[in-house]
Order: structure tokens, then C-alpha cells, then sequence
């Protein structure tokens, strides 16, 4: 038996198989097929459009695929939800999809929409947002490059954006979000219910959850000696709760933690300066909570 895993291709094909590799998992690609290689033999992969990842799985030809909230919800696809994985090509973070208009343009909210052309990807989870603000609009799907068609070719757009820089640099400003979105892992309801297969997404989850807790953060240990501990401990931060343990010499303790990667140039020297000995920062890849 295996698995049938769809790896969504495209702007989010490199962070999910980096954080697949972070978990464990390496996957290859080749330009030449849409089938990866991975080294898990219970998993077979296929490189399937984010935009089209909830049909495939809904109709059984993947057990279970990555794509964003903002698809599934756009296919009113029938899928399990596995994990919510909070990372996305740039930040790691949520995306939105947001209403902008030029920023010369009359217009300032959703109302002043109504009768307009509003170009977008996401044309049926456009189409309900306006209805529930009583808004009746030609809602017209976009090949790309949206952000270039107001104001000759639409009104208005509805488009995906993690920082706004894109928007910005098209002179268009954000007058409503729409919808946010992160990637989720979704599994087929009948793979779902299959005990070995369910078994080996919640694996997956598992490991996928720890590699993003693991994100920006750094492994520090040190030795220091039993009369310098208080001093030490001071520096690190009050939330952070290091293991000690005692050294073959019971005056020495090791001590252990994890802390944010951006916090570690100002803390080390201060642990030095502590009676620190010894401080060694390494990487982690997973942190299990």
C-alpha cells in the first residue's frame, strides 16, 4: 500500500519541499517530470497546481495533497483537513486575498464596487464575498498579472499578498481583505478513514508541525560553573526554561536550551561575560511539542 501525496507546483513547490526536507523527507524534482522522487518508500509524489490540489483530492486520485485554505474553499471541496501548516513562499507566515483599487481611484470601499468589473484568480470565493455585502459586480477570472489591469481593463482586483510590495509597486491600495489563507494538509475522506493511511498522515503532521515550530530557532549549549549559575540563567530569557545537568566535575552543570535564532548575537556575549564556558549554538530542524 501507499500513499499518494500531491506536492503543490509552482510559487509554493520550493518552501513545501524544503519543509519536507526540514521533516525529514527528501524529496527530488526533475523539470522533466510532474512525478518527485521521495525516500520514503509508503509515498508516492505528484507535482499538482495548488489551484487544483482539493479536486484531485476530493475525487480520490491523491489520498492527500498541500494546497492553501483559500482553494479548497474556492472548489467548496469535500476534504479532511489534517494540519493547518503556517508558512507560505516568502514569510512563513498567513497570505491574503485583498480588494485594491488604484490609488487615485474614487473608490474606498466595497460598496463603491457595485456595477464595476473586478478581476481576480479566486472568481467564486470573490463572488459570495461580494453578495454578502450586497454587492452586484462583473466578476471576471484572471489569467495573471492582475495587478496591472486596473484601471484600462478592471475596476478593481481581488489578489493574493504576503507583504502588499506588489500592490504597492503598482500604485494600487488595499481597501478590504477578502479572505485569509494558509497552507493546510488535506487528506480524501475515504484515505481518512483508512487506518494505515490516516496513521501515516498523522505521522507527517507531526513532523511537518515540528519542523515549523523549529523556524527561527536555535539550539544553545554551555557549560558554567555552580557559583556563575544564577548570573547565567539571568541572561536567558525568564520564559525560556533550560536544562541543567550536572558535569563529571560536580561544580561544573551543562546547561541547554532553545531560543530565537534573532536573539543570539546579544545573549552569547552576555553569557560570556557571565562565566559562560563552552557556548556552543547548532541548528534545529524539528522541535516536537
Amino acid at each position: 500500500m501507499k500513499l499518494k501525496l500531491g506536492i503543490p507546483k509552482g510559487s509554493l513547490e520550493s518552501a513545501t519541499i524544503d519543509l519536507f526536507r526540514r521533516a525529514g523527507f527528501a524529496i527530488t524534482t526533475s523539470s522533466r517530470s510532474y512525478f518527485p522522487g521521495i525516500d520514503d518508500p509508503d509515498i508516492e509524489c505528484m507535482l499538482i497546481r495548488a489551484q487544483e490540489m482539493a479536486r484531485y483530492v476530493e475525487d480520490g486520485i491523491l489520498d492527500a495533497g498541500l494546497t492553501g485554505r483559500d482553494w479548497v474553499e474556492e472548489n467548496e471541496a469535500d476534504v479532511t483537513p489534517v494540519a493547518d501548516l503556517i508558512y507560505a513562499k516568502q514569510s512563513f507566515g498567513k497570505v491574503r486575498w485583498v480588494l485594491a483599487v488604484p490609488e487615485n481611484s474614487p473608490f474606498h470601499s466595497v460598496k463603491d464596487l457595485q456595477g464595476k468589473i473586478i478581476a481576480t484568480e479566486l472568481v467564486a470565493t470573490t463572488k459570495r464575498y461580494l453578495a454578502s455585502h450586497g454587492v452586484t459586480a462583473k466578476v471576471e477570472f484572471s489569467w495573471g498579472a492582475t495587478e496591472v489591469k486596473p484601471p484600462v481593463l478592471a475596476d478593481a482586483i481581488v489578489e493574493v499578498t504576503e507583504t502588499g510590495s506588489s500592490l504597492r509597486a503598482n500604485k494600487l491600495k488595499i481597501i478590504d481583505t477578502v479572505l485569509e489563507s494558509n497552507t493546510q494538509l488535506i487528506a480524501n475522506k475515504g484515505a481518512w478513514n483508512d487506518r494505515w493511511k490516516r496513521q501515516k498522515l498523522e505521522d507527517m503532521k507531526m513532523l511537518l508541525e515540528g519542523a515549523i515550530n523549529a523556524l527561527g530557532k536555535v539550539g544553545l549549549m554551555l557549560n558554567v560553573h555552580q557559583k556563575n549559575l544564577e548570573a547565567v540563567l539571568g541572561v536567558l530569557p525568564a520564559l525560556k526554561r533550560p536544562t541543567i545537568s550536572h558535569l563529571s566535575d560536580e561544580e561544573w552543570l551543562a546547561v541547554n536550551t532553545i531560543l530565537d535564532e534573532s536573539t543570539v548575537r546579544d545573549i552569547i556575549p552576555r553569557l560570556k561575560q557571565a562565566g559562560g564556558e563552552g557556548i556552543v549554538e547548532y541548528p534545529l530542524n524539528k522541535i516536537v511539542l
